[in-house]
Parts: structure tokens; sequence; C-alpha cells
């Protein structure tokens, strides 16, 4: 068991569930919900604060701006606190209250959106938020996940080696598409290293990252309002849209076996099931989990929420799942 004196020392790198039980599929899951923040972003936050540092863009006296749907702000109020700076998340409505209440524990200051924009939504009127803050005020320092190359970088250099150093026979990979910093680092490593590595971007519907036409999403975490500069769509082979109600239903699905997971989990499993099932074979195949389900309790997880917003029945007749009454 080791010994630490800072929350970022921790993060379990090496933590893998084998679905086939649970869903039938032979699938690899990477977990990667543990460390004190809960989730991947831990490594941007420390990546991109980091690569900050080292280049003298901020000092003691900097405020640091970004736009979260949740669990980036988590990871960066846990450092900001650690490192004694200011720190505030700009995020929207559809952030879970429990995140929200999390950051705040933690020193942060939380700006919650609650109009979308009408041409970028919510992701939209964040951004224009942040700016706002930065033109205001010049301590600000907006760190910018989405067009930052740390934020690839920390997966470049940490998420994509792991992966490849336990499956060295790994034949494709599933990658949920938020900011694409996982997606974008991961991608990069394998065309250069391992070329032959499928790399298969997950994203919900609605999202307008990979240029679908943008709709209602209110599932945090997966899919983007505005399309982010960081994206390379040259090195991903292959890109599958989930309908939430089928990210809610494998959430659930998975949660009936004992695994809590959160709703980017749910969309990426939901999509690498239908891959493989289409595939006719049995690759290896891997597929990233970000974060657990503690902090989705009161909205993928409750079915009064589920079906106020989804109604209690999918397009395709099929009954949700149901969750925690509510």
């Amino acid at each position: 068991m080791p010994i630490i004196s800072e929350p970022q020392d921790y993060n379990e790198e090496d933590l893998y569930i084998d679905l086939r039980r649970t869903i039938g599929t032979p699938l690899l899951l990477k977990c990667e919900g543990f460390n004190f923040a809960g989730s991947i972003k831990l490594k941007a936050a420390v990546s991109m604060i980091e690569h900050a540092e080292r280049g003298g863009r901020i000092d003691a006296d900097s405020v640091l701006v970004e736009s979260s749907s949740g669990n980036l702000g988590v990871a960066l109020s846990m450092i900001c606190a650690q490192r004694g700076y200011r720190f505030i998340c700009v995020t929207d409505a559809r952030c879970n209250l429990a995140t929200r209440q999390l950051m705040a524990a933690l020193g942060s200051e939380v700006r919650t959106i609650g109009e979308p924009d009408s041409d970028g939504g919510y992701l939209g009127a964040r951004l224009r938020h942040v700016r706002e803050l930065c033109a205001a005020d010049p301590r600000c320092f907006w760190l910018n996940q989405y067009a930052n190359p740390a934020n690839w970088l920390a997966h470049y250099h940490g998420t994509a080696p792991a992966i490849a150093s336990r499956f060295p026979e790994l034949d494709v990979l599933f990658v949920g598409a938020g900011t694409t910093g996982t997606l974008m680092g991961c991608a990069r490593y394998f065309r250069e290293h391992r070329p032959r590595v499928r790399i298969v971007a997950v994203d919900a519907v609605g999202s307008v990252t990979f240029g679908t036409p943008p709709g209602p999403r209110m599932i945090p975490g997966l899919g983007t309002g505005v399309r982010p500069d960081i994206l390379c769509e040259s090195i991903v082979d292959e890109v599958l849209h989930i309908d939430e109600p089928d990210t809610i239903r494998t959430c659930h699905r998975l949660a009936a076996a004992g695994f809590l997971f959160g709703g980017s989990t749910g969309a990426v499993v939901s999509g690498a099931q239908r891959w493989l099932a289409a595939a006719g074979t049995e690759p290896t195949a891997v597929a990233i989990a970000p974060d657990l389900g503690e902090r989705y309790l009161d909205s993928i997880y409750r079915c009064g929420w589920v079906d106020e917003i989804y109604g209690a029945r999918t397009d395709d007749n099929q009954t949700l799942v149901r969750g925690v009454p509510g």
C-alpha cells in the first residue's frame, strides 16, 4: 500500500474488468475512477497545470479558470487546493449537484450557466463566460482543455502506454469523445507505436464533435456543442454515436451486476457491444471507463429523472431498466 503526501500521487492504473460474464461480450474495461479526483480527468488536470507552471504563465496570484461539465472541474479543484491556486469552474445546469458541491468543498468557485447559446449550446455559453472572466481580470488564466495540447499529452504519455504494456496483443480500443483529450492522446500513441490497433471513438447523438447535427444532450461528460480544437479526425478509425437511452440502459445493466459507472462508460460499453457484435470475431478489445457512478445517483440512476427526461420507454419501445425511485 503506497504512502503519499499529495492527492495526485495515487492513481490506480492497472485495473480492468472482464465484462464477458456481465454483458455477454468479450470486452475489457479499463477503470480510471480510482483516484482522489474520481476520474481520468486527474491526468489532464495535472498535465495542464504543470505545463502552465513550467511555461511561467501562472504564479501565486493567478486565478485559474476552466469550463467543465464536472469531472475536470473536480480534478482541477483538487490540484488547485493542493497547490494554493484560486480556481473558478464554469459549468452548466446539467452538471450533477454532487459534483458542484464537491468542487465547492475543495474551495473552488462554481459558476453555473443556466441557459444555452442558440448556436453552441451550453458549451458555447460556458466558453463565452470564461472569455468574459479573463477579459475582466488579468489575473485569470484559462487552461482551455479544448485546445491545450497538455490535455492529450497526458494520455499519450500515461493512459495509452499503460494499455499497450498490459495488452501487447490489443486489436481495438474504444474511447469516449468529450474534449477528445483521452481520444487524441491514445490515438496518437497507437498510430506511432502500434498502428494495427483500431481506434474507435464513441460519441453521443446530438454532439457536433464529428460534424453531425446538434441535438439535446442531458448526460454530462460525452459529446460537445463546439468542436474541440485538439481534435484530429484522421487518426481515428471509426466513430460510433450512441443515444442517451442506450447509455442509460447499459449503465443500469452494469449496475445490476454490481458495477456502478458514469454515463460516459455506459455509452462506450454500448458502442463497443454494437461494434463487437458486428465484427463476428473475438478480437482483444479494451474500452476506457472514465469515472464511477456515485455522482450520477440523482440523474441516470434515479428513475424519476429518467422518466422526466426520456419517458418510461425508449424509441424502440423497450422499457428502460428501472433505477432508484424518485
